[in-house]
């Protein structure tokens, strides 16, 4: 979390720990609330606001710090519970999946490399990018810098992140930190997110482009967390095609303070692409530090797949949630796992604190050993699913990072497919990053420091041929030329990106002083490529129509957009053929364009629905081909016919009844349902004299399907009933509409 109070560094008293103390700095006690025996809770929460910027380029800049005072920036450390209370975090284990020594040549291109934004009278740093097809966006705690790919900073850059939120108002204007960058490259998009108050009621802040445009206007939302602070706000994006979803993960402290669980959450991304009102969805779990799943690449993960949520549980296994989020029914959104999934046991480095060493300088750095590090990347190979994401750990005398491959095939759930801690000498690595290229190679960025070496920038990778567990030799994007004398904190998090441009060249950006002192922390930007990763010609296929809503027995049309993106040089003309639901069941699918061409990118979809059409819901496929190279892909959308509301007709006779005192008559009421749809009608009658009864032969009433029901309404006046002359009204009412009929009474 990233706070604006100055001269404060919050340092907690582990469970088992020491307190720390130093340069003046406040400590704080964390406490935890035990593991849960029943399920976890969800919550489902509107914005708290919603509003449109101003054009991200049209702000101020962000004022020159000068000689502001250094503001730090407070750590929330997670405590340990269950088997982690239980452990000593301290211990040293035998780390089975421990490389100590270097591999092979890294065989890789560097690309272009960087200054991003620097200090700015706040740290830890929180170094962050967003990877499109033209732009870099960085954040940093509370700014933002737009690059292009060779470097170059927008005019009017870096702005205040807060600024962002302006035309929201409230806390989002301020800047609170923590912020999160992401490119959501099937919608063509950027996401920005920041914590957005330090203080009761807490507040995210999410912001989503209007184009794909990162300078232009973006939608923009809070959500209110009441009283627990929601820190170490990360975000992943989770575009499946029925419940494509922005997840995060907030770890929640009560009043800012003491430990009450993680929340586990989705965000209607389909809503929130468009500025229109997004639900929160979010489950509760009692232990922290969790990340949520990430997409890489062009394939989205299979429709209807669960958002992924992972976090170390023991020393020894980390723990798996599944969440799966219905925008449509929020109440009906489910939290499945909490399994575990066991890798080689390991010590937290640092014990979960603070040992990190440094040249030049007894000030040693946090290592964030208590949680899984941003991001929790992922990618669907088609024939299996890869997630990539990594820790620091004790390495011997050092510390290292140790890194894990799941995977999953449609056949098997997630489990360890490799793991290995990189930690080929003395020197601490840590505040690691990991992603996947689309050959499938593995590059790890992080920060590596010494009691010899000044904290420098450094990144490794995995190609498949290596050994399973195994990095090759390191390279070194930004040496350091100084030490942070200020205080430990360090980072926060760092960030490894792929650029969608071609699906194999990463971006890292992470921290380091261009010279020793206690607050000018500056950032590198770079990119490399592996050699494993050709750029093979390709394209992919998206649609932005699912799902299409109709109700049944109305017929009609709705349209939508197949987009067609060329990769990698491809030139082709790709041609689309709709098939799936298509010319079944009275339905109809015509495209406006094909085939599309790299000047022509896309095409429009109409799907016309006949009054026959059953309700239900109906996959509609569109194919992509190419004949030189031989390629094809699809995309799916959805057609979902809905039942119509229930409805009902009603009549009554006669409408004219004269009855004596002492007597009675009957009204014969007539139901019968609209569309061939039953329900349940219930009845009144109004307008009956004093000292008359009315009763119903039966109520509520069923209507059947086809036909008609008549349930009578006996109307019987007392002696001492004032004769005259009475309108009455016979009303039915089911769940969805209420239909009167009126009827005169005549009393004798």
């Amino acid at each position: 979390m990233k706070s604006m109070r100055p001269s404060q560094f919050l340092i907690a008293l582990r469970l088992l720990a020491l307190s720390v103390l130093a340069l003046g700095l406040i400590t704080m006690t964390a406490a935890y609330a035990p593991a849960q025996a029943t399920p976890p809770s969800m919550t489902v929460t509107p914005p708290a606001a919603f509003a449109v910027s101003q054009p991200l380029s049209d702000l101020p800049p962000a004022p020159s710090t000068g000689s502001v005072a250094k503001k730090i920036h407070p750590l929330h450390p997670l405590p340990h519970q269950g088997a982690l209370a239980d452990s000593t975090a301290s211990s040293i284990v035998t780390d089975d999946a421990l490389q100590t020594h270097l591999g092979p040549h890294l065989n890789h291109k560097k690309g272009a490399k960087f200054p991003g934004v620097g200090a700015n009278g706040y740290y830890p740093g929180d170094p962050n990018i967003a990877v499109g097809p033209n732009h870099i966006v960085q954040t940093v705690n509370v700014e933002i810098g737009i690059y292009d790919k060779s470097g170059n900073l927008f005019a009017g850059y870096p702005k205040t992140l807060g600024s962002l939120w302006t035309s929201l108002g409230g806390a989002c204007t301020s800047n609170s930190g923590d912020p999160i960058a992401q490119y959501d490259k099937l919608a063509d998009r950027f996401v920005i997110t920041q914590l957005g108050s330090l203080s009761a009621p807490y507040v995210e802040c999410i912001a989503v482009s209007k184009t794909n445009d990162p300078t232009g206007a973006y939608y923009l939302y809070s959500y209110n967390f009441g009283t627990n602070l929601n820190d170490y706000d990360k975000f992943g994006v989770w575009p499946t095609a029925t419940n494509g979803a922005y997840l995060a993960t907030y770890n929640l402290f009560a009043n800012g303070a003491f430990f009450a669980g993680a929340d586990l959450c989705a965000y209607d991304r389909t809503a929130m692409l468009t500025g229109a009102p997004a639900n929160q969805i979010c489950f509760t779990v009692g232990n922290g530090g969790f990340l949520p799943s990430d997409l890489d690449g062009s394939t989205a993960p299979p429709d209807g797949a669960p958002g992924y949520f992972l976090a170390f549980d023991t020393f020894s296994t980390v723990q798996l949630y599944k969440l799966s989020p219905n925008f449509a029914n929020p109440g009906s959104s489910t939290l499945t796992g909490g399994g575990e999934i066991g890798v080689a046991t390991f010590s937290e480095a640092c014990g979960g604190g603070t040992c990190v060493p440094q040249s030049g300088t007894s000030q040693t750095l946090d290592s964030l050993g208590d949680r899984l590090m941003y991001r929790l990347a992922y990618r669907n190979f088609g024939d299996h699913e890869a997630i990539v994401v990594n820790h620091s750990v004790t390495a011997g005398s050092s510390v290292g990072v140790r890194w894990y491959e799941l995977r999953q095939t449609p056949t098997s759930a997630f489990s360890l497919f490799q793991q290995g801690t990189f930690a080929p000498d003395s020197t601490y690595r840590w505040m690691g990053c990991a992603a996947m290229d689309s050959a499938g190679d593995t590059a790890l960025g992080y920060s590596a420091s010494s009691s010899t070496l000044f904290p420098s920038i450094r990144y490794t990778a995995h190609v498949p041929s290596d050994p399973l567990g195994t990095m090759e030799a390191e390279s070194v994007l930004r040496a350091g030329g100084g030490a942070q004398t200020g205080a430990s904190r360090w980072g926060d998090y760092s960030a490894m990106r792929i650029d969608p441009s071609d699906d194999c060249t990463f971006w890292y950006t992470n921290e380091y002083y261009p010279v020793s002192s206690s607050i000018g922390w500056a950032t590198a930007i770079g990119s490399f490529k592996l050699s494993n990763c050709a750029k093979t010609p390709d394209f992919s296929i998206t649609e932005s129509a699912s799902p299409l809503k109709f109700t049944q027995g109305t017929g009609g049309s709705s349209s939508g957009t197949v987009a067609v993106t060329w990769l990698n040089g491809l030139t082709n003309a790709v041609t689309l053929t709709p098939g799936g639901a298509c010319g079944a069941n009275a339905i109809t699918c015509t495209l406006g364009t094909s085939p599309v061409t790299p000047s022509i990118p896309s095409s429009s979809l109409k799907i016309g629905l006949g009054t026959t059409t059953p309700a239900g819901s109906y996959p509609i496929t569109v194919t992509g081909t190419t004949t030189t190279p031989a390629l094809t892909h699809s995309t799916t959308l959805t057609v979902v016919v809905s039942a119509p509301a229930a409805d009902f007709t009603i009549s009554a006779s006669p409408s004219y009844l004269s009855v004596k005192r002492k007597s009675s008559g009957t009204y014969a009421v007539t139901l019968g349902a609209t569309g061939g749809v039953s329900s349940s009608v219930t009845l009144s009658v109004s307008g009956v004299p004093s000292r008359t009864s009315a009763s119903f032969s039966g109520n509520p009433v069923t209507t059947p399907t086809t036909g008609t029901v008549t349930p009578t309404v006996t109307i019987k006046p007392s002696p001492s009933a004032t004769p005259g002359t009475y309108n009455l009204m016979i009303t039915g009412t089911n769940p969805n509409n209420s239909h009167s009929v009126p009827v005169t009474l005549v009393i004798q």
